[in-house]
């Protein structure tokens, strides 16, 4: 399945993987999922959910102190 991976405020990558996750999405462009969130169609989706949309947004998590 061919996705497009769209890492808000950095790159967009477009990703082709047999039957992904969304974390193997995740792993493909270098991320991890406890840094950032992904969202499909403005709601965020768990990383262990098989991938069901062409294009994916991913938005970093910020950490502050």
């Amino acid at each position: 399945m061919q996705v497009t991976v769209d890492v808000k405020g950095e790159t967009t990558h477009e990703v082709d993987l047999p039957e992904p996750t969304y974390a193997d999405l995740l792993a493909a462009v270098d991320l991890s999922p406890h840094e950032v969130s992904v969202l499909v169609d403005g709601r965020p989706v768990p990383e262990d959910q098989p991938v069901e949309s062409s294009e994916v947004t991913v938005l970093r998590l910020i950490k502050g102190g």
